[in-house]
């Protein structure tokens, strides 16, 4: 009889328990590893450069001359040098695409 809860308590903890526990962890560690310089996205979804670090908080610049506190907990995740360099770089296809013309008008009999 007891069987059927205890099972239901083992699957319990590893599809909901675990993966969360193993997500916050990720997630402390990526604000701790947060330096001054560095691009990230708030839960807001306000894009901003840290300009400095505080005990329990950012100091976010988020345009020119704007700078907000923000709790570190509202930090969604850091921007990667990738990310940046993908989003900077025009894409491929745009480059080698042909370009098309207009159709002259005009008689051409």
């Amino acid at each position: 009889m007891l069987m059927p809860l205890a099972l239901f308590i083992v699957i319990f903890y590893f599809l909901i328990i675990r993966p969360q526990k193993k997500k916050q962890k990720q997630h402390e560690n990526m604000l701790a590893s947060i330096r001054r310089g560095d691009q990230i996205v708030t839960a807001g979804g306000f894009f901003g450069v840290v300009k400095d670090v505080k005990e329990d908080s950012f100091i976010v610049e988020i345009a020119d001359g704007v700078k907000a506190r923000l709790l570190k907990s509202s930090v969604s995740y850091k921007r990667s040098v990738e990310e940046n360099d993908a989003a900077k770089a025009p894409k491929k296809e745009e480059e080698t695409a042909p370009q098309e013309t207009a159709p002259e008008t005009g008689s051409e009999q």
